[in-house]
């Protein structure tokens, strides 16, 4: 099969097309005929080398896929060959053919393309983890979204918003701030000309928010502990702003607040097919209906993966960036 390859760790051109052989399947284990598969920073990570992927996983970059049950260990499954599914993946997704956990897969919603369905499984995933499992965002309570024109973030903007919650986001234009708004936050905050601890507080009577999705890490945190309400919560998914923060554990104990954290990748296959699970009951429902929609920036073919991380690390993306494998 046609794939791409980290040659060594570098900048983008490093992704070159190889022939790998097709995966060889593991006990409960779907071989999907890849339609398309989603990039994600994850990827650009790893192919910087720093983001190695799990013992046992594929060394090819890629974490969501789209396509056909072409084989694999169907038994005890709802699937059947032929079904169009996308699923999360260790790794591996940039590939003709990929592996993946029959519990990790989930049907193509109705009314999607492949196109589409391949830039659902690591954001919603990640997004249900750590805002409705983690942090616990309840009714009746309000979210901050760092990043908000990210693919994470416009997936937690338009699932908050669809459970009939208030959204606040971030992002780094005033065009940015607007297309936010766009997909359902009351308020785009552009973090480059505003405070967004200020904002929220005014948006808000001075109590600030419940919980905040947080993709930066670093000097955002003690700010982000300002701008919680009272029992709020931090769940922090990334640091691109620096691993290392100073906090305030006074208004912790005080204010009896959380900071959590957690990556997705290296949880157990059980783990994740429970959120796939609770995906399917809850979030499929609302993307069927039209409540929810995917969002993508641009489409590549395989052998412009280069190009796809290029505009990833430019950031002037707004949504998914996808590739077209078959």
């Amino acid at each position: 099969m046609r794939a791409v390859a980290i040659t060594e760790p570098g900048p983008a051109d490093v992704l070159q097309i190889a022939e790998r052989p097709a995966p060889q399947l593991k006990a409960g284990e779907l071989l999907i005929k890849v339609h398309a598969a989603g990039i994600n920073r994850p990827d650009v990570l790893q192919r910087l080398g720093k983001y190695a992927p799990p013992a046992g996983a594929s060394d090819l970059p890629g974490l969501e896929v789209a396509g056909e049950i072409v084989d694999g260990d169907l038994a005890g499954t709802p699937f059947k060959l032929g079904d169009l599914v996308c699923a999360l993946v260790q790794g591996g997704g940039y590939a003709e053919y990929c592996a993946a956990p029959a519990g990790q897969c989930l049907p193509l919603p109705a009314g999607l393309t492949a196109l589409e369905g391949a830039s659902l499984p690591e954001n919603f995933f990640t997004v249900w983890s750590n805002v409705f499992d983690r942090c616990a965002l309840a009714d009746g309570e309000t979210l901050l979204v760092q990043g908000g024109t990210s693919g994470i973030g416009v997936a937690a903007i338009q699932l908050a918003v669809a459970l009939g919650h208030r959204v606040f986001a971030t992002a780094g234009s005033d065009d940015k701030a607007r297309a936010c708004e766009a997909l359902g936050a009351e308020r785009g905050i552009n973090y480059r000309t505003e405070d967004f601890v200020a904002v929220v507080k005014q948006l808000t009577g001075g109590r600030g928010v419940d919980v905040i999705l947080d993709m930066v890490g670093g000097d955002y945190l003690p700010r982000e502990i300002d701008c919680l309400a009272d029992d709020g919560r931090i769940g922090v998914i990334a640091v691109q702003g620096g691993n290392k923060a100073t906090l305030d554990v006074g208004q912790l104990l005080r204010r009896r607040l959380t900071v959590t954290g957690s990556t997705l990748r290296p949880r157990s296959v059980a783990f994740k097919a429970a959120i796939a699970a609770r995906l399917q009951a809850t979030v499929w429902p609302l993307i069927e209906a039209g409540k929810i929609k995917p969002v993508i920036y641009k489409t590549f073919p395989l052998d412009q993966a280069s190009e796809g991380h290029a505009l990833m690390e430019a950031s002037t993306h707004i949504g998914k960036i996808m590739l077209q494998v078959a």
